[in-house]
């Protein structure tokens, strides 16, 4: 369970640090030609390890449901919409929106055992976890906003004055 816990906080620190690259790669590019890069890196970077770690065994694709080869076509989607959302939001907004969606997402697809996955009973505390989160990320997002900006405008209203 330690490993699993290790390799899940890695990727949440792997997906936070694509993002950001993905934007710095989006405000010199479109967000098409960042997709087509980072999708394509990505695919060069799967060949050449899975290769190296597995062989010709990479290629045995045995009792897979054909609709599961689709997710690269998720991922395509995956990658346009965080790109937008980091250049709308910031970072850290969007990425918090993100994993907020992703856990409510898995909590009712866990819940109702979709696309092949074993059902977990619903629980009203897994709901409110949830809930909390969106707190969370709302307290973030409009706490405090306000008075940065009121007395950023002053600092610039100040520093007007005395210039002029």
């Amino acid at each position: 369970m330690l490993a699993g816990i290790l390799l899940a906080l890695i990727a949440g620190a792997l997906v936070s640090l694509q993002n950001i690259f993905n934007a710095k790669v989006n405000e010199h590019t479109g967000s098409w030609t960042t997709t087509t890069l980072v999708l394509g890196m990505g695919f060069a970077a799967s060949l050449i390890m899975g290769l190296i770690m597995e062989g010709k065994n990479m290629f045995t694709l045995q009792h897979m449901q054909p609709w599961y080869w689709f997710s690269g076509m998720i991922g395509v989607g995956v990658v346009i919409c965080l790109v937008q959302a980091t250049r709308i939001l910031g970072a850290t907004y969007a990425i918090s929106i993100v994993l907020t969606a992703q856990l409510g997402f898995a909590l009712l697809w866990d819940s109702l055992g979709w696309l092949g996955l074993e059902k977990v009973p619903f629980s009203f505390n897994q709901l409110i976890g949830v809930l909390i989160i969106v707190g969370g990320i709302l307290v973030f997002k409009l706490g405090g906003k306000s008075d940065s900006k009121d007395s950023a405008g002053a600092i610039e209203r100040r520093s007007a004055l005395h210039t002029d």
